[in-house]
């Protein structure tokens, strides 16, 4: 049986090749292009440090399954069970526009689909966020390791961090409840990037995070950041990608949210 430290090295070392991809960064070479949305963008860095993520994953666990946002499902013909889901590039309007919240996303899920281990690399601003189940969130930064516990649970001046939809009518409906949303809280943030969103509340820098209509792979490493570091946190039950889900209206309709236990109860049921 593999154990959880075990898959958080690979991890670890999946999502520093595709954090490796991202630090090249030229703004000459970014080949950046639509991918329906207006606000939805695709670059020559999110295809690269998708591959490396998966050379890395492949290498050492050629059993696995593997799903990415840019190159979708790869399926071994005798699977482990274990299944890898990949953002090589989270925030890539961000990294177009050389603003820093931008991170590559690695996390790997079991067969009952219970996430085991997840990494957040933030190349940009030097920051590794990750976590194991049951071995607590961290953070490395600068040679330094700290343990996460969250936000601090009653303070003034309290942070949301929310992000919106690409899709005209959703944002509409975004628009109209968000006074609502944002009720009880001294402001707001919008960074860009979930996943880094979702570690900026295992941090204690956010006091709490939700957002409707996220993938898999916009939270599958970051809510698991956060739930390890004591945040109260709220994932999508979504169709598997290996199932072919979830569709755009199941995805749509779901909240992703993390927050001190005080403020879980913010968010839309």
């Amino acid at each position: 049986m593999t154990s959880v430290s075990e898959l958080l090295e690979v991890a670890k070392q999946a999502a520093a090749a595709g954090a490796k991809v991202l630090s090249s960064r030229d703004g000459n070479a970014l080949d950046a292009s639509n991918k329906g949305a207006a606000g939805d963008w695709v670059t020559a860095y999110d295809l690269a440090a998708e591959n490396a993520v998966r050379d890395v994953i492949a290498a050492a666990r050629p059993g696995d399954s593997i799903t990415g946002e840019e190159q979708g499902t790869t399926r071994p013909a005798d699977p482990t069970g274990y299944r890898w889901s990949i953002d090589p590039l989270d925030g890539t309007t961000n990294f177009i526009r050389n603003i820093v919240y931008y991170a590559t996303s690695v996390a790997v899920a079991d067969a009952d689909g219970v996430w085991l281990a997840g990494v957040v690399n933030a190349p940009a601003l030097g920051r590794v966020y990750y976590a194991a189940r049951g071995q607590g969130a961290w953070l490395e930064e600068r040679g330094a390791v700290i343990r996460l516990d969250g936000p601090l649970s009653g303070r003034t001046g309290q942070i949301l961090a929310t992000g919106f939809s690409y899709e005209p009518g959703i944002r509409s409906e975004q628009a109209a409840a968000f006074g609502t949303l944002l009720d009880g809280f001294a402001d707001v943030r919008r960074l860009g990037s979930a996943a880094l969103d979702l570690c900026m509340v295992a941090d204690g820098t956010h006091d709490a995070y939700g957002e409707r209509g996220l993938n898999e792979h916009d939270f599958s490493a970051g809510a698991l950041i956060a739930e390890e570091a004591g945040c109260w946190v709220r994932r999508p039950r979504l169709t598997s990608p290996l199932d072919g889900g979830p569709t755009d209206d199941e995805r749509l309709d779901a909240w992703t949210c993390a927050a001190s236990l005080e403020l879980s109860g913010k968010f839309p049921v």
